[in-house]
């Protein structure tokens, strides 16, 4: 039962980081399912905000679609108090889990996430994959939503996901985990070669 302080800790943590981040950055936390159903997790939210002095406009909550096969009307309502507090919800994982359309339609997340699978099989051919990319980005575009591929970790992953219309991508081609302060020296590197 350690997973809702963990993740509180690590979303003040992800907050406090991003401040040291340039301001056009945001910073994208996943939050498991036993946080958002947890009766203090919008609290949690806050004080992390508060705490950091983090604009809720940088935040993105990201959350997977197994959390409304367990409770869709908390899940829901507590998505909505997120939103209007200004942080973006992100639909990670989108098309492996639930994929029902109706909590599409109701609440307005700001990205819906296509999971590496469906990625993969595009870069390897797979009509299906290519057919589900171009449904989620039509689907998106149509809802005002951006998109973001994950696992892409090539050039040529990313020139297909870009002729796919994806709004963002994300992989390996980019980037690995790295620790903070390795973060803030590309932040660094970047704002003087764009000066």
């Amino acid at each position: 039962r350690l997973i809702v302080p963990i993740g509180e800790w690590v979303l003040r943590e992800a907050c406090r980081e991003a401040m040291s981040w340039p301001s056009h950055i945001k910073v994208a936390v996943n939050v498991s399912g036993e946080q958002l159903l947890d009766q203090g997790f919008v609290r949690s939210v806050i004080v992390a905000l508060q705490a950091s002095g983090l604009s809720a406009q940088r935040l993105v909550l990201e959350v997977t679609e197994s959390i409304f096969v367990r409770d869709a009307g908390l899940a829901r309502a507590a998505l909505e108090k997120i939103m209007e507090l200004g942080c973006g919800v992100a639909l990670d994982d989108f098309g492996t889990g639930y994929s029902s359309l109706a909590y599409i339609r109701d609440l307005h997340f700001s990205t819906i996430k296509v999971d590496r699978t469906f990625v993969q099989g595009a870069a390897k051919g797979s009509r299906e994959s290519v057919a589900i990319i171009r449904a989620v980005v039509a689907m998106a575009q149509a809802l005002e939503m951006s998109t973001t591929a994950e696992g892409v970790e090539n050039e040529n992953e990313a020139a297909l996901i870009r002729s796919l219309g994806c709004t963002n991508i994300q992989g390996y081609h980019f980037g690995r985990p790295m620790p903070a302060a390795e973060a803030r020296k590309l932040f660094r590197t970047a704002e003087r070669e764009s000066a």
